[in-house]
């Protein structure tokens, strides 16, 4: 079988999906090699593949006023750009072909900017991922930007002015790509006239997976034509054993279905007032809530109905939930959904401006902007959720949708198709 090299760069948002479809390759007998943040060697080794490290590390992971620049609603993602990835471009093409000039294909996180490089120089196939609809700036279904959420205003005017707003998208990140450009350029490699972080063409010309359901992005006429929907692929630890503490189990048990206040894997690293306000809107509402706090120390005097713990499988909690709380990214939403539990979504940056929109689009979501989260907002948010079932009814709806999906068994196949015919 063919030995694949499975590559990503940023949070486990983005890496989960990966694991999920690495671990599907393996299963049809393929060797699966990750090259990845040298801060997740342990959780890749620990399911058996073999692992390599990339450049840059996500230091951000362990470090709260890193990730707080990382996660700035208006220069966060330039940060992650300019200040973070390009220094190390250099850097992560070499560690990248070190590894792929011994393999057959590489599969792409679309966040890892040196794979067309790197497949370029060895000559070989490959194929990128799409985690989000925004990822691909359509002009039929254009995204909210983080930067300037005031220009989803103007979405409803059609085409004709989505371009004009995609075009801007271009023009503010154009410099971004200077350094791709240049390394490019010493590479040998040919000349783009194209802004390789907005426009398609920075997709395989191969193979391109859209990692999420259709129910949050269909496909539009300026997709690259090679484009699958193949939907969500789901991990969270559960299949390397990764299952809810007693202590969680025993406080699910004894009372109706709490709240639960999430903020995924990165965003949980510059909480801000969420868990404080988060638990005085519990109580105005006199609910249950379980809030998961990653490294944060535990509030205190929590009243009998409030649990804090660091970490528990989405696939386990969510379930168990009358409402979740969280912020938006593509992980946790899919997650959510296909739980089926409405949502309300407090937004940080990149993706999660606009995938918080196009939940609510769908019925069975509520947002609430960053700085508007305080608790008299959020109990009256949340009473919405939950007082009006035609939340829960829609999220019951989609729940059915999802997990009719199987984006992992649809993301293989398309995989597996390619490999066919190098």
């Amino acid at each position: 079988m063919s030995r694949i090299v499975v590559t990503a760069l940023g949070t486990l948002g983005d890496l989960h999906p990966m694991i999920a479809i690495g671990l599907e390759l393996r299963q049809r007998g393929h060797d699966v090699v990750f090259v990845t943040h040298q801060v997740y060697q342990s959780k890749i080794k620990a399911l058996g593949f073999e692992f390599h490290s990339m450049r840059p590390d996500f230091t951000a992971m362990n470090d709260s006023q890193e990730m707080a620049r990382m996660m700035d609603l208006k220069t966060g993602q330039e940060y992650m750009v300019c200040k973070w990835a390009n220094p190390s471009l250099r850097d992560m093409y070499t560690d990248l072909l070190n590894v792929a000039k011994n393999a057959d294909f590489i599969f792409s996180g679309e966040g890892v900017i040196a794979t067309p490089l790197v497949a370029e120089k060895l000559g070989m196939k490959w194929a990128s991922s799409a985690m989000v609809p925004m990822g691909f700036f359509s002009v039929y279904d254009p995204p909210v930007l983080a930067a300037f959420p005031n220009l989803a205003k103007l979405i409803k005017f059609g085409p004709i002015i989505n371009k004009a707003i995609v075009n801007f998208a271009k023009l503010v990140s154009n410099s971004w790509a200077e350094p791709i450009r240049q390394l490019r350029h010493e590479l040998g490699l040919s000349s783009i006239n194209y802004n390789p972080f907005i426009d398609n063409k920075k997709y395989s010309p191969y193979l391109v997976i859209a990692l999420f359901s259709s129910v949050i992005g269909q496909r539009q006429p300026d997709w690259p034509e090679n484009t699958i929907i193949a939907g969500f692929t789901f991990y969270d630890g559960t299949q390397g054993g990764a299952e809810l503490t007693p202590e969680l189990k025993q406080f699910l048990d004894k009372g109706e279905p709490p709240i639960v206040f999430t903020l995924g894997s990165a965003a949980v690293m510059d909480g801000g007032n969420f868990y404080h306000e988060s638990i005085k809107a519990v109580k105005q509402l006199n609910r249950r809530a379980v809030l998961l706090i990653g490294k944060n120390p535990p509030p205190e005097n929590l009243s009998q109905d409030i649990i804090a713990v660091d970490y528990a499988p989405y696939s386990q909690i969510f379930q168990k939930a009358c409402a979740i709380v969280h912020q938006g990214g593509i992980g946790t939403t899919a997650q959510a959904l296909r739980a089926g539990r409405p949502t309300l979504i407090m937004p940080y940056s990149h993706d999660q401006p606009d995938n918080a929109a196009r939940v609510e689009r769908l019925g069975t979501s509520r947002t609430i902007p960053r700085k508007e989260y305080f608790a008299k907002r959020v109990a009256l948010e949340l009473n919405v959720l939950l007082e009006n079932p035609s939340y829960a009814n829609k999220a019951m709806e989609i729940r059915k949708i999802i997990q009719a999906e199987n984006g992992v068994e649809v993301a293989c196949d398309a995989i597996e198709k390619q490999l066919e015919i190098i």
